[in-house]
């Protein structure tokens, strides 16, 4: 199975995510990390990822051949991260046959009907790995 992390900014989120994905999935996963900038590839490399790459190219051209995608809601939202992701970086991360699992982070100014606002990020991290564990184990 192939994972593509993708994050932006100070990349701790990613970190967290790659790091909770490499504890609990088998040694065997792939972990791609795609960072809109250098600083959060190179931090979700330190952490576990089994190769990264940084920039709007990157996540476009592997959006689509990977298995699952998991990040912040805004990855899928046009210049979101405070502008780090891009119209075509949302596109491509949209429309690729990758199952996405999606944190819902209101940072970008998208609120998800029905999520609790109060819940920490550590058990969003959790539930979003849970998620991807279970699609690991059925395929």
């Amino acid at each position: 199975m192939r994972i593509a992390v993708i994050d932006g900014q100070g990349g701790g989120i990613g970190k967290a995510i790659v790091e909770k994905l490499r504890r609990e999935l088998p040694e065997s996963t792939e972990i791609i990390a795609l960072g809109t900038n250098s600083m959060a590839t190179s931090f979700m490399i330190k952490t576990g990822a089994n190769e990264g790459a940084t920039g709007e190219n990157a996540i476009v051209c592997n959006a689509c051949k990977v298995d699952v995608i998991v990040g912040a809601v805004g990855i899928i939202a046009a210049n979101s991260m405070l502008g780090e992701l891009t119209p075509l970086m949302a596109r491509a991360i949209a429309e690729s046959p990758a199952k996405k699992v999606l944190l819902p982070l209101n940072r970008c100014n998208i609120e998800i009907v029905g999520v609790d606002k109060n819940e920490p990020m550590p058990h969003l991290i959790d539930k979003a790995v849970q998620i991807i564990k279970d699609d690991c184990m059925k395929r």
